[in-house]
């Protein structure tokens, strides 16, 4: 991938998709390719529930999770609260580098760092709610010295997150999609719900007691830096499916990025737990990197032309 002005740096990305769709081998692909063409890349695994992110990526590490470093969900008597409940920003949350112990940052051959919101499973017995961990990917920003990294989250599956406003501050989302019905109309519903941000659908505040956090939580959704998603196919077997799902998103008005073949080396690295590789795979991320690189230019130069920045999702 030739990348001269670096436009995707400092940017929020986040994947999103059914469970099962393969986000997390669409994280490991990305960032792999965004490093190996001169980004710092940061990789924040916000599924609070799937294990082996760090492991996929080949990291020295699997690191320990910030939801404990930020002193615990607010179930267990922490600070970290839900989201919905508490849309108020976490206090802290940008985060340089000498602040935070090494045993919470994980690093990869290639330089990536790589970052654990939490998991539910330790947490016991009646702390099931995974809300907090949704807020600390919402809000956690690690700035080192030097240039600002790409961000790249992996959430758990479906669209619960998105609901709970976490899209808000991402410059972009990944939609990943498998070879299922289920999976085109995940893809169809998050696209509307883009769309009905970008269009100032508000979200719902009803349960909210404060007018300053309504006016807050609406001003953060009218505010929201979210300027569209990619779409990507994924455990595709062969032409006639990628055919088929290819003519069901355009009935959407979706358009398909990238195409991730069903590779039985990529299946055999989750289950091994070992590094992720494969040659096909990584040129589809590579297509993945140059569209999001591509979207972003025409972005920025429509804010350097003073023209509005389109709004409408891709």
């Amino acid at each position: 991938m030739k990348n001269t002005e670096k436009s995707l740096a400092g940017q929020r990305i986040g994947v999103f998709g059914r469970g099962g769709s393969g986000k997390s081998t669409c994280v490991v692909l990305l960032a792999k390719t965004l490093a190996r063409s001169g980004y710092p890349v940061c990789v924040v695994d916000a599924d609070s529930t799937n294990e082996g992110l760090a492991r996929a990526l080949g990291a020295d590490k699997t690191p320990e999770s910030l939801l404990d470093w930020f002193g615990g969900t607010v179930f267990s008597g922490g600070p970290v609260t839900c989201p919905v409940d508490d849309p108020v920003p976490m206090a802290g949350a940008h985060v340089a580098t000498e602040q935070l112990p090494a045993k919470y940052c994980g690093q990869t051959p290639e330089g990536i760092r790589v970052f654990l919101a939490g998991k539910i499973g330790p947490l016991g017995p009646g702390a099931g709610c995974d809300g907090p961990m949704t807020k600390i990917a919402r809000d956690f920003a690690f700035e080192p010295e030097g240039e600002a990294p790409v961000t790249l989250l992996d959430f758990k599956a479906g669209i619960e997150d998105v609901s709970r406003g976490v899209i808000t501050s991402l410059d972009w989302v990944i939609v990943v999609i498998d070879p299922s019905y289920a999976g085109v109309r995940a893809a169809a519903t998050l696209k509307r719900l883009l769309e009905q941000m970008h269009s100032g659908f508000l979200p719902a505040t009803r349960h909210l007691t404060s007018p300053d956090v309504v006016e807050l939580t609406q001003r953060t959704y009218r505010e929201a830096r979210t300027r569209g998603a990619l779409y990507v196919l994924n455990k595709i077997p062969d032409p006639d499916t990628e055919q088929f799902l290819w003519q069901r998103l355009l009935e959407a008005e979706i358009h398909v990025a990238a195409t991730i073949p069903d590779d039985p080396a990529l299946r055999q690295a989750w289950l091994e737990g070992i590094p992720l590789h494969s040659v096909t795979a990584e040129a589809e991320a590579a297509k993945m990197a140059r569209a999001l690189e591509e979207k972003s230019v025409v972005v920025q130069n429509r804010r350097r032309g003073g023209a509005d920045v389109p709004t409408k999702t891709p």
